[in-house]
């Protein structure tokens, strides 16, 4: 399953940091930052399963970041 955020992410070592917060949290999922789109795109891929998108709020939101699911 995939699941798209946009976020206020603007900087690419932000991104990086948060990525590796996230990987803490997320086991085999797999994460990527498109800050070239106007939304800030963020992509969260699990293939095992479902992307757990209250926790990826939560911790964007926790480290100072807007961070929403995109509607399909």
């Amino acid at each position: 399953m995939i699941e798209v955020f946009k976020t206020s992410v603007a900087l690419e070592n932000e991104a990086k940091r948060l990525i590796a917060v996230l990987d803490s949290h997320l086991l085999k999922h797999h994460i990527n930052f498109d800050l070239e789109d106007c939304d800030k795109i963020m992509r969260v891929e699990n293939r095992n399963g479902s992307v757990q998108t209250s926790l990826i709020e939560s911790i964007l939101d926790k480290e100072g970041y807007l961070c929403e699911v995109m509607p399909d």
